[in-house]
């Protein structure tokens, strides 16, 4: 950077010399002239002290200041030459009145200019504080000196300046977009990111802050990966604090929530692997990575019952004590707690290996004797397993506070949602590790926070599986335990029909509708119900799902129109269509059609007059704008008309 500065300072050094040569052997205005000379030497002397100080200037305000400096040169210079005409070209050239005021005023500028970027580049302990003001060039645009100033001091201060210069940065990158584009434009996320890699706890949580913040836009976050901050983000979510790693993680989800182009920059640097394994802490646990806390290790005898035990549903007293050894650690340190879910995520720990590479692994001959051992014994390598987990992001945080454990988990989760969603290679490289089973543990015993990102990763997940048949297939096949658990999960939200994380799941489910066997009708009735005096979004959500599972699309969709039909469907549908929000009426309207189409003969649709409602909509211009819908609505009313009569209650 010192070359590139001091190439910068040549032509206005060279401009300043022969100014001042040259005004020596002016012929008229001597006095104006050499007023101009004086002040020409003056702004030299710093112009020559900057070239010196090449290596510790920084380069925007350098450049900025630098194109001013040599304009005002070039104009004093053209003045001057004028001064120095003799003959006929005296009588011929006019100078205004003014110029030389004017120039010396702009002479005064530059000189005030050069000397705060002087300052400004000198470290805060060698100019012992001194308030740096604004210099002229600020005039039209005081903020820009104001963020010159604070990446200054990210370039060349104390790490606890450098820590105030990022707090200052995030201030600015809050409070306005063009703020923030300004600081990626002046230079500001390199000396960011290298305070985020090297700086101390405090001045790292400000420099990731500020990261994330700077990423409002593609354009923006573009610049921001090409800076390295994959890398040093990557870095710090293997080795830093955890109250670092969170804010990490916040910034890897505002960067990918705003470009999905940079998905796969952050996998590519392991990011994915390190987010699960915040994700699976103190959540799950296996062997030296993701331990399971259980009374008794686990021998393959062990596994096999457990996975016998599951699949045949028995309730002897193996199931029981197989249930007994594969309790969960829960993030709320409820170690006693144990259900179905609980089974079901311990049985497909055992079944299958992590994506993630381990550090180390355990064989069987050692799972069939630490089986033999006391309780005692089997307590006291569990507390030594648990402490030395691999990986060196693991080390020292079981010693974090709940608090910020509980927070870890929950930017883990809402980066992971923002990096999936709509990649493939991401989505599959989530499912194939634990996070289905974090996720299921997680929704059920987490806190608000982190169901609720949970819950929204799981819907990107199943949103992408929805158009991907390789993925469904391998991630949500119905004798799949983590796909159970995720399942169970969202039944139970659906079931209860109360918190946030109602839409997420319903969403979810409707993505997964052609994963359903044609016995899995569990989830038909509770959907419907939501039709019944819910709010506008729910209950549009809810048609959406219900629409998943009776669109010809789906192979089943005549077993779960039937099921839909005897759940009350129809009769929740048709206030829905006459008297509801468009965003509730139009999906409303579809699932009727679905219904009569895929159930002409239903007696229920004959007692509803859903007959009647059809040729009703046919007249009305905003539910007949879609051709698609038109099309099926026609052809609903044509298969009805076979089987129902308009107006009456029973079949022909």
């Amino acid at each position: 950077m010192a070359d590139k500065v001091k190439q910068i300072l040549t032509k206005p050094i060279q401009y300043a010399d022969q100014v001042i040569k040259l005004s020596d052997g002016v012929s008229s205005f001597r006095s104006d002239c050499l007023e101009v000379k004086s002040k020409t030497e003056k702004l030299a002397g710093l112009l020559r002290q900057a070239a010196r100080a090449s290596g510790d200037l920084y380069e925007r305000p350098t450049r900025r200041i630098m194109d001013d400096t040599e304009q005002v040169l070039d104009k004093a210079l053209i003045l001057v030459l004028k001064c120095r005409a003799n003959g006929l070209r005296r009588i011929f050239t006019i100078i205004p009145a003014g110029a030389f005021k004017k120039i010396s005023q702009q002479l005064e500028n530059s000189i005030g200019d050069v000397s705060w970027l002087l300052r400004v580049s000198t470290p805060a302990d060698d100019r012992d504080d001194e308030y740096l003001g604004l210099p002229p060039i600020a005039s039209n645009e005081p903020i820009l000196c104001l963020i010159w100033e604070q990446i200054a001091i990210l370039c060349s201060g104390s790490m606890e300046d450098r820590s105030d210069a990022a707090a200052s940065l995030v201030s600015l990158a809050r409070d306005n977009d063009r703020y923030g584009k300004l600081i990626i434009e002046e230079g500001g996320v390199v000396p960011l990111l290298k305070l985020a890699k090297e700086g101390r706890m405090e001045g790292q949580e400000n420099a990731a802050r500020a990261i994330g913040l700077l990423g409002r836009d593609p354009e923006s976050v573009e610049q921001i990966v090409n800076a390295g901050v994959c890398q040093v983000f990557a870095k710090v979510l293997k080795e830093g604090h955890m109250k670092v790693q969170l804010v990490v993680a916040w910034a890897v989800s505002e960067l990918a929530a705003h470009h999905r182009k940079c998905q796969d920059h952050f996998a590519q640097n392991n990011t994915i692997r390190l987010l699960v394994s915040h994700l699976a802490f103190e959540t799950i646990q296996e062997h030296s990575k993701y331990a399971i806390a259980s009374k008794q290790s686990m021998s393959i005898h062990t596994v096999v019952m457990a996975n016998s035990n599951t699949s045949n549903s028995k309730g002897g007293g193996e199931s029981r004590n197989t249930e007994d050894e594969t309790r969960l650690l829960h993030p709320m340190g409820n170690e006693n707690s144990t259900s179905q879910m609980h089974n079901l995520v311990a049985n497909t720990i055992a079944q299958k290996s992590s994506v993630f590479p381990t550090g180390t692994t355990t064989n069987n001959a050692k799972a069939t004797t630490t089986q033999k051992n006391t309780k005692s014994n089997h307590n006291e390598n569990q507390h030594r397993h648990h402490v030395a987990l691999a990986g060196s992001s693991i080390k020292g945080r079981e010693l974090e506070d709940p608090s910020t454990k509980a927070e870890m988990k929950a930017m883990a989760a809402r980066a992971l949602r923002y990096l999936c969603a709509g990649n493939v290679t991401i989505c599959r490289s989530i499912t194939e590790s634990r996070a289905l089973l974090c996720f299921a543990v997680l929704l059920e015993k987490g806190p608000e926070e982190v169901q609720y990102n949970s819950a929204m990763a799981l819907m990107e997940i199943t949103a992408v599986a929805e158009q991907e048949s390789e993925l469904r297939r391998s991630a949500f096949k119905p004798t799949a335990p983590a796909a159970k658990a995720v399942v169970d999960q969202f039944l139970r939200i659906i079931q209860k029909a109360e918190s946030e994380l109602l839409v997420p799941s319903i969403r979810a489910i409707g993505n997964l509708a052609r994963t359903f066997r044609a016995s899995e009708t569990r989830f038909i009735g509770p959907l419907v119900q939501l039709l019944d005096d819910r709010e506008p979004e729910v209950t549009s959500e809810a048609a959406i799902a219900l629409n998943k599972f009776a669109s010809p699309d789906n192979f089943l969709y005549v077993n779960h129109s039937k099921a839909m039909i005897s759940a009350g469907g129809a009769k929740h549908l048709i206030p829905l269509i006459y008297f509801g929000e468009q965003m509730v009426q139009i999906p409303s309207f579809v699932l009727l059609c679905y219904l009569a189409l895929n159930v002409p003969d239903s007696e229920a649709l004959a007692q509803e007059d859903v007959l009647i409602v059809l040729e009703w909509a046919t007249k009305q211009t905003i539910l007949m704008q879609d051709k698609e819908i038109e099309t099926l609505v026609y052809e609903a009313k044509r298969r009805l008309e076979l089987y129902q009569s308009r107006g009456s209650k029973g079949y022909y």
